[in-house]
């Protein structure tokens, strides 16, 4: 019985410290963002007019084919889509807040979903028609950069899922 405690006292230090560490390396990524990208700001919402020439000078080479060519990346493959951290997700191409963690909720579509923005201007809607279905792209609302779609299939309130593309989020934890 001792030692069946002390296994279990064990593996739940190591998660705690795994979780630790993973909230640490997002935050570090997310830096890397701020230092190399001239248009990044978590506080400006200014809207950008960019080109994808500057853009690819900037971001990384999976941020930009998702972002700027509106590729997606593979169902329950992204960083965020089972992540349970408390914080705020940004866009990766330009910092414009985006969602709060307490918007995030678990859906079997394989991407992180949340269920409303942190503000009305956070995103934009296009109509997307491509690959023989009729869906609502989500943008950024200031650098106009592919974060995913948004379905009418989530929890109250709003009875929306935004299916966000984790290659494209920031996550920055709440602070303690």
């Amino acid at each position: 019985m001792k030692m069946l405690l002390i296994t279990a006292l064990a593996s739940i230090s190591f998660s705690i410290a795994c979780s630790q560490n993973k909230n640490s390396e997002l935050t570090k990524q997310s830096t890397q963002n701020m230092d190399k990208n001239p248009y990044y700001s978590r506080t400006d919402t200014t809207h950008l007019n960019v080109s994808n020439a500057d853009w690819k000078k900037v971001l990384p080479n999976d941020v930009y084919g998702i972002s700027r060519e509106a590729q997606t990346e593979y169902a329950f493959t992204g960083k965020y889509w089972n992540f349970e951290g408390l914080g705020t997700y940004y866009c990766a191409a330009c910092g414009n807040p985006l969602f709060k963690s307490d918007a995030k909720f678990a859906s079997s579509c394989g991407w992180p979903s949340f269920y409303e923005t942190i503000r009305k201007n956070s995103v934009k809607y296009i109509d997307d028609n491509t690959h023989g279905m009729v869906r609502t792209e989500v943008v950024c609302g200031r650098c106009d950069g592919h974060l995913g779609h948004i379905f009418d299939d989530g929890p109250a309130p709003t009875y929306k899922r935004f299916c966000m593309n984790s290659v494209v989020l920031d996550f920055e934890p709440d602070k303690k």
